[in-house]
C-alpha cells in the first residue's frame, strides 16, 4: 500500500506536484490544473480540523459503506468520479498559490505523522484509522495526479 506518512512516497507526490504546468491540461474531468490542486486540498484540511464537510443522510444511509472501501480499498479511482459540492472549485485559483498550498498540506502528513489528523470520524464513513485516513489521501491524489498526466 502507498503511503502518505512514508517520507519517500510523500517526496514522490510532491515530485510529481512539482511537475504540473499552468498549461497541464486533464486527460478527463472539467477542472483546469489549478483548480485540481484547490480541490485535492479540501479532504486533507477535513482531516487536519480546519474544514467541516457536511453529507447528506440518504446520501450516508445508502452508500457510505461501499463508498469507504472504495475509497480505502486498493483499487484505484474510476475516472470522472463526482465531486462533493463543498469540494468543487468553481473560481480560478491562481496556480503558483494552489501548488504551494497544497506541497504544503501534503508535506504535513509526512511531517506530522498521526498527530497531525485530527480528525477520524468522517460526516459519510464514520470512523477511519490512520491507515485508511493515509489510503483515501493518497489515492485521491494519485487520482487527480493522473488526471493532468503526471
Amino acid at each position: 500500500m502507498h503511503s502518505l506518512f512514508d517520507p519517500k512516497q510523500n517526496q514522490d507526490i510532491l515530485n510529481r506536484i512539482d511537475m504540473l504546468m499552468p498549461i497541464s491540461l486533464s486527460e478527463w474531468g472539467v477542472m483546469t490544473v489549478s483548480q485540481m490542486m484547490e480541490h485535492c486540498q479540501m479532504p486533507l484540511m477535513v482531516v487536519y480540523g480546519t474544514k467541516k464537510l457536511k453529507v447528506n443522510w440518504l446520501v450516508k444511509l445508502f452508500f457510505s459503506r461501499s463508498a469507504k472501501k472504495m475509497f480505502t480499498g486498493e483499487k484505484k479511482f474510476s475516472n470522472s468520479l463526482p465531486t462533493a459540492k463543498e469540494f468543487k472549485i468553481t473560481y480560478e485559483p491562481d496556480f503558483d498559490a494552489a501548488k504551494e498550498g497544497l506541497k504544503e498540506l501534503v508535506s504535513k502528513f509526512s511531517r506530522d505523522g498521526h498527530a497531525g489528523i485530527v480528525v477520524t470520524s468522517h460526516p459519510l464513513f464514520g470512523h477511519m484509522t490512520y491507515e485508511q485516513i493515509d489510503s483515501a489521501q493518497w489515492k485521491h491524489l494519485d487520482h487527480h495526479l493522473r488526471q493532468f498526466g503526471v
